[in-house]
């Protein structure tokens, strides 16, 4: 077997050990699922009239609800990062890593394991979360092509968070500190175009939420399951993913490596 393949076997290994993680801690799985839908139920039946009649007239609930699906789809990406930053914690403070150290496996498997399984997590719940708005009403006009292109910018921008997730729990000394360093993803997310539009923002708070790499993801994806205009947003959204997985890939493996220097041989 060639080094790329003994690679792939690898990461197959360490994908299905992640994937049964997630299932004996069931508990980080279904709060990723239940976040989303939670907050799903809150914004629409609580704020939603209000909120709705700030989109424009004649506007009211059930067009918040279309508007506000793919930000909280987006809620869903942010949400499986604390749950990755603290299993890769787990692993880099539970010994587990010295036992795969004197194993014959590659050493890339270990963290891409992780963003495997976490990705396959993540868009499991989004389809969840899709399938429960569609119950409470959504509706989407977009074809399947539109579809798969709204998948794949989730997809891209979940796999670049995830890097960074990994690298997050690879740079924290303890799990707690894991848990709590991902919080500031959620305050982006906030701060963006996911639940509000930016032209209802003061100025300095609108330039921000527009110059923020959750804004450009989310209104991409509205777009696109809407059929309003994109624009420039998708060639941003695109940007903004690949630039934070190659930063936070390259950042993952050198933390990971001087870790494996650090300790004694």
């Amino acid at each position: 077997m060639t080094t790329l393949a003994y690679t792939l076997s690898d990461s197959r290994v360490m994908l299905r050990r992640n994937l049964k993680h997630q299932l004996r801690y069931l508990s980080m799985t279904v709060m990723l699922i239940g976040i989303p839908i939670v907050v799903l139920l809150l914004f629409v039946y609580v704020f939603g009239g209000q909120l709705g009649a700030g989109l424009g007239a004649h506007q009211g609930r059930s067009a918040y609800l279309t508007y506000v699906v793919p930000g909280l789809m987006l809620l869903t990406v942010a949400s499986a990062i604390q749950g990755t930053s603290i299993m890769v914690a787990m692993d880099m403070t539970g010994g587990i890593i010295d036992r795969f150290r004197t194993m014959a496996i590659a050493r890339a498997s270990v963290l891409t394991g992780h963003v495997l399984g976490s990705l396959i997590q993540t868009l499991t719940a989004i389809a969840v979360l899709t399938a429960v708005a569609v119950g409470l009403g959504f509706r989407s006009s977009a074809g399947p092509l539109h579809w798969l292109a709204a998948i794949g910018i989730l997809a891209l921008f979940a796999f670049a968070l995830i890097w960074l997730a990994v690298a997050l729990g690879l740079a924290a000394k303890s799990v707690e500190t894991a848990s709590n360093t991902p919080m500031i993803l959620f305050l982006l997310l906030f701060l963006s175009s996911g639940f509000v539009a930016t032209a209802t923002m003061p100025a300095g708070l609108r330039q921000f939420a527009e110059y923020q790499p959750f804004t450009p993801v989310a209104d991409t994806v509205r777009g696109l399951l809407t059929g309003a205009a994109i624009g420039g947003h998708a060639i941003t959204a695109v940007a903004w993913s690949i630039g934070i997985a190659v930063a936070a890939y390259l950042w993952a493996i050198r933390l990971y490596n001087r870790r494996r220097a650090a300790e004694p041989k």
